[in-house]
This record gives C-alpha cells, structure tokens and sequence, in this order.
C-alpha cells in the first residue's frame, strides 16, 4: 500500500520537476535568440554611423546610403516598440501590437529580430 501511494505522489512531483526544466530551458533558449539580435542590431548600428562619417566627408556611395538609411529605420523601430515596454502590461501589449503589425503589413520590429531565408539555406 505504501509503494502505491508513493508512486501517486511522486508522479505528479516528478512532472512538475520536468514542466519547471522544460520552461527553464525555453526561457533560457528565447533568451539567448534575443541577446543575439541584438548583438546584431548593435553591430549594423555600429556600421551605420560609419556610413554617415563616411557621408559627411563625401565618401560614401549610394548604396551605403541606403544601407544606412534602412539600418536608421530599424533603430527608430526600436525606440517605438522601447516606448510600449515602459508602459504598464507590456507583456500583453507589445505581443498585440506585433501581431496587429503583421495583420496590417507593417513590420513592428527591426529587422533582426525576423529570421532571414538565405541564413536557413
């Protein structure tokens, strides 16, 4: 009687200790993808202000430019979506408006954060 007892106890113990590590590593694991989109972001950042250096002294070409140009939109992007995290239910409000982009066509967040076909091939 008391192995069967044991044995109902310790299932649902057991299956909480796996649910808790498979949360752990999903966090962990969404984490890490975030931290390198922005190490990503950082760098194009970085390259960007190159760029308009290279602009103020009339060294750089076209399509610099519009590299540049495309990177300032993703950092403007940034600063939007940064505005909905300091207000309060964030967690609930930047989903929606992610979603709500995508509904509409408009992409809500830098491009970084948007997985590109030619890095999958």
């Amino acid at each position: 009687m008391k192995v069967f007892l044991f044995r109902l106890v310790r299932s649902p113990i057991r299956l909480a200790r796996v649910t808790q590590k498979r949360s752990k590593r999903r966090i962990r694991r969404d984490l890490l993808t975030v931290k390198q989109a922005l190490a990503q972001e950082k760098e194009e950042t970085h390259e960007m202000l190159i760029i308009y250096r290279k602009f103020t002294q009339g060294k750089a070409s076209k399509a610099e430019i519009k590299i540049a140009n495309e990177q300032l939109g993703d950092v403007v992007k940034g600063l939007g979506i940064g505005v909905f995290a300091a207000l309060p239910f964030a967690p609930i409000t930047i989903p929606f408006i992610i979603k709500l982009g995508k509904a509409v066509g408009v992409d809500v967040l830098p491009s970084a954060f948007y997985e590109r076909d030619d890095e999958k091939s």
